[in-house]
Formats: C-alpha cells, structure tokens, sequence
C-alpha cells in the first residue's frame, strides 16, 4: 500500500475524520469535535473503511431529548412547582390555577403530582381549598429534582443514566412531550495499521477536486496537484425516474407483437354476455360458463343494442348449428339474457369482436392486450385482475400444427426458458384445444396460454363463411414473473418504493 498515493487520495471531510480519531472513536464524538453534519461524518468513516484506514463497527444506543414541553419546563419551571408556588394562603383552587397560568391538563396533572408528594391537602366543601403541607414548603425551598435533570446537558444515554435519573425518565416520559427516547445508530471506528501509518504523513497538503471555466480561462490549474479519486469507493444509490417495470413490460409485448405483423385489437372492459360468451359458442345455461367466474355489473344490467344481423347468426349456431356440420347446442336462445353487461373474463371477447368487424381481413393475424376479471383467491400466483395478450391468426389451410410452432416460438421469445409443454386442453369455442405450460425454476410447472382452432359454429356466425383461426390467450402477469424474475404476482402491481426501486429493468 502506498501510503503517499493513498493521502493524496482523502477529500476534506476524511482528513478532519482522519485528524481526531487517535482521540475519539465514536461517531457521535467525531460529529462533535470536526463540527460535521451527521451523514458527512459517517460518509467520511465508511469513505476511511473503503480505502483500508479505519475499521468500523456498528452498535445501536438509546438517546433521551427533551421534548416540546421539556424545552419550556426546562426554561420557566415544571407547571407542579409553577403551581405550588401560586397557592401562598389557602384559596380557592379555581382561583390558584388562574394565578399559575396553567392550562386544564397541566392543573390536573400537576394537582396529583403535588397530591402524591404530600405537597397539598384538599379540602371539599362549597369551595375546593388548597393548602400547602409543610413538606410542600420544605420542597420549594429545596426544588423539584425533575426540574434539576431537565436543566442538564441533553441529548443523554440512557445507558448512562444512574437509577434515581432514570425513574424520574420514566416519570416524566408518560406525561404529554416533556422527554422521548429514540433508538440511534452508533458507529465505533478504530485505525487500522495502514491507518496508524497515515496519520504520520503530511495530510494537509492542498489539492485540487475540481476545475471551474474559471480556472481553464485563467490555466490557474497548471502546477497544481490533483487529488486522486477512488473510483471502487461505494457511493449513495440514485434512484432516477422510470417507467413503472410492468408497464415497460406490456409496452414491449406490445412492440413484438407489432414487429411480427400482427395487428393490434382493442374492446371495452365492460362487455355484454353476447361478444363474451354467446358469439364465442358458449351455451347460456350450462356449467361450461362456470370457469369464467365473472363479475356482472349491477347497473346498468343489460346493454341497450347489438348488432341484429349478428345476433341473429349466433342465435341459429346456438339452436341448430347455423348450417355447420354441428346441430348446435339444441335449446332456445335468450335474446335478452345475452344483453347482460359483465365486466369481461377473457380477451377473446375482443376476437370476437374482431372476427365480426367490417376491418377483419383474410388472411389476417390479429393480437390484443386486454384487462381481464374473474373471481379468485389472492396468493402468490392468482389474483381477481389480470392481464392477457391473445389472438388469432386466419387463413385458408391454416392447421393445428401452425397453432403448436406458434405457441413456442411465444413460449422462447417471452420467458427464455427451454423447458415447454403443449397438454391437452378444454376450451367451450376451440376444437381441438390445447394448454401452453412453461417450467418456473422456483415455480414448477405453470399454465402459460390456453389455445385452440376455433370451432366453426363460432367463425361461420361472425365471418360469414367457414375458415379456419388459430388463437390464443396468455396470461401476462404469470408471463411477466418469468421475465422480471419475480416470484410473487402481487409485485407487479405493488406501490412499495422498496419494490419499485429494485425491480429488474428489461
């Protein structure tokens, strides 16, 4: 270690640190005799530890301050003594409290302080008279021994207290701000052997730390020595302004989907039974709905129109197939339940919408992002609103085997993990179904996408004509914990700065 490089290295505050600590090792006696803020201080210290000077230890220590109220008894007396001397002559006690000046609280408290000292007696008659007892006037002339320990020099230890100071702590903590106690860090520093080493060296020797326009104007700069700067030296943590971790996540969802040609869909939260359920070939009254576990908006209940001519298609795949090879589900549809507004369960309720536009082109790829609800337990994994990315691809020809390179080139490009399955699946609106499962490496196994080739009652009522689709729905949220490294899905959404502040930027 070069001891010479090593002093042409000390910035001012190291060196007046640097000066004292053959004298003082604590902190709180540096901060003291170098006349430095606190956070200069310890800056200095943990600079000193960096560079091999100084070894620090951390200890914790309990430091009494007088409070609001301590400050004023300390200066104009304890409102007890304020309130034993006003008595003088047996009087009346409205009378002796006007005279002190004190206000109700403070009579009452000082009225039992001096009660339970022997200092007063009471009697009650029409009138509530004092009197001072003669241990009250002995205690006037010798004084109150709380009003003596606030006089003295605080802040204080409480560690240094003997045992009459700290009962009279104690005391006077449970009355309104006169003492508090606060827990403070206490750091202890002692000089290492290169520290030792240091001290002998010529440390007050004047460097530059930096140059102004003034300087390089005037070249007053040239001869001059420079400090030298440790560039390993810890330095405080900035946290500088940046998108919310999440939403940079969609956003950039939302750029792949872009850059691989699909074309990006959007549909309201508040949809109707009929684009949420019904258009996607979903009997009215069967238990396949049940997985959906929506929320139904109370008012306004139904929505006021849809489209007829649609409608009416989806109406006749529901009855009789709409001229599929399927014979539908063979019951009476209910115009009006599927007006019903229900916040929606999925983002396929917007390909529905799509597939039944005037815009829909063949062939054509289509994506969405869509805020979705279901009903659910809040834990690590599931939460009642959730994010989804899905869609759909159309084109004469287009096959299951399509739907299967699709699904895993989403599964590579999203989460980077190798680790892929394609399960079996059952969805009511897609035939055959299929479950996209990706492997977490604390997680295990978890249910990525649910996907499909949607079934022809569906296409044929919105479209017009049978084609195949290929589609999709990823949840975004499980989605994300891959990517952000995040083992809990409530962090996504989290307000915590602690959270926000260390969340992995993508």
């Amino acid at each position: 270690m070069d001891i010479k490089k090593l002093s042409e290295s000390l910035n001012q505050n190291e060196k007046k640190v640097l000066k004292v600590m053959d004298n003082f090792t604590s902190s709180t006696e540096i901060i003291k005799v170098t006349g430095l803020k606190d956070v200069e201080a310890v800056r200095a210290l943990q600079w000193l530890q960096n560079k091999g000077i100084v070894k620090i230890k951390e200890a914790q220590k309990e430091m009494v301050y007088l409070d609001e109220n301590g400050r004023k008894y300390s200066k104009y007396g304890l409102p007890e003594r304020i309130l034993l001397e006003s008595i003088g002559e047996p009087a009346k006690m409205q009378d002796i409290i006007g005279r002190a000046g004190l206000d109700g609280e403070e009579a009452a408290v000082s009225l039992g302080i001096l009660k339970s000292k022997s200092a007063i007696e009471i009697s009650k008659g029409k009138d509530i008279i004092l009197y001072v007892t003669e241990h009250g006037k002995r205690l006037l002339k010798k004084g109150f021994a709380e009003e003596q320990f606030l006089n003295e020099n605080f802040p204080k230890e409480a560690s240094s207290l003997g045992e009459m100071e700290m009962s009279m702590l104690e005391s006077l903590r449970k009355r309104k701000k006169i003492l508090k106690v606060e827990v403070k860090k206490d750091l202890r520093a002692e000089l290492t052997e290169t520290g030792k080493k240091l001290l002998k060296e010529n440390i007050d020797e004047a460097l530059l730390e930096k140059i102004t326009p003034a300087m390089i104007k005037a070249a007053s700069w040239k001869g001059r020595k420079f400090r030298r700067f440790d560039v390993r030296i810890n330095v405080p943590s900035i946290f500088a302004g940046r998108k919310q971790h999440y939403r940079r996540f969609l956003d950039e969802v939302r750029q792949k989907f872009v850059a691989l040609g699909f074309t990006e869909m959007n549909g309201p939260m508040v949809e109707t039974d009929f684009w949420n359920m019904d258009a996607l070939f979903m009997p009215q009254f069967h238990s396949a709905r049940d997985i959906h576990q929506g929320y139904y908006v109370k008012e306004p209940k139904y929505f006021k129109s849809l489209p007829e001519e649609i409608v009416k298609n989806v109406k006749a795949a529901h009855e009789n197939g709409f001229g599929t090879d399927s014979k539908g589900w063979r019951y009476d549809f209910d115009a009006k339940r599927t007006r019903r507004n229900i916040l929606r369960t999925h983002d396929t309720s917007i390909s529905a919408r799509t597939l039944a536009s005037k815009e829909l082109k063949i062939p054509g790829k289509y994506f969405q992002i869509a805020r979705c609800f279901r009903y659910d337990v809040i834990d690590a994994t599931h939460l009642p609103d959730f994010n989804q990315v899905g869609g759909f691809v159309i084109e004469e020809g287009i096959n299951f085997g399509h739907l299967k390179s699709l699904l895993r080139l989403f599964a590579k490009e999203f989460t980077g993990s190798d680790e892929i399955r394609i399960k079996p699946s059952y969805f009511p609106f897609t035939e055959p179904s299929a479950e996209l499962q990706v492997k977490h490496p604390e997680l295990g196994w978890i249910e990525l996408a649910g996907s499909g080739i949607f079934r022809p009652e569906l296409v044929k009522p919105l479209v017009g004509k049978e084609v195949p689709v290929i589609a999709w729905g990823v949840g975004l949220d499980r989605l994300a914990m891959f990517k952000l490294g995040i083992k809990d899905i409530r962090h996504l959404f989290s307000h915590d700065l602690e959270v926000l502040r260390n969340a992995k930027v993508i």
